[in-house]
């Protein structure tokens, strides 16, 4: 079966929300196995470090960042896009977006953050 798992950080980001966007964010996050393999549309980006896949999803004013798991998802952060625009914007790098976050270190203590917070708990 496939399932999205929100992770205890991610999931703490959500609720954190108002319950009205939280609905909007969960109804437009429709992502599929197959989405990960060809990542439709600019709402998809896919950021790679040192073996490890990350994607994101551009929700409203939102960014999912998620990595695939045998049973789905594992949505490691929710952010509201100007957190990780105003980085960009600081860093002035001339890459894409996803390039630019996949070589941030503040990125990813985000996500391993998450991701400690998820193995601790299972």
């Amino acid at each position: 079966m496939f399932q999205i798992i929100f992770n205890p950080i991610s999931a703490a980001e959500m609720s954190a929300l108002p319950k009205d966007l939280q609905l909007d964010l969960l109804s437009e996050f429709q992502v599929l196995p197959q989405d990960l393999t060809q990542l439709p549309g600019e709402q998809f980006g896919m950021i790679c470090r040192e073996g490890r896949t990350l994607y994101r999803y551009r929700c409203l004013d939102y960014r999912i960042y998620f990595e695939a798991h045998a049973q789905g998802l594992i949505v490691h952060r929710v952010l509201h896009k100007n957190t990780i625009s105003d980085f960009l914007f600081r860093s002035e790098l001339p890459m894409s977006e996803d390039e630019q976050v996949a070589d941030a270190r503040a990125f990813w203590k985000l996500i391993d953050q998450a991701t400690n917070a998820y193995s601790h708990r299972t």
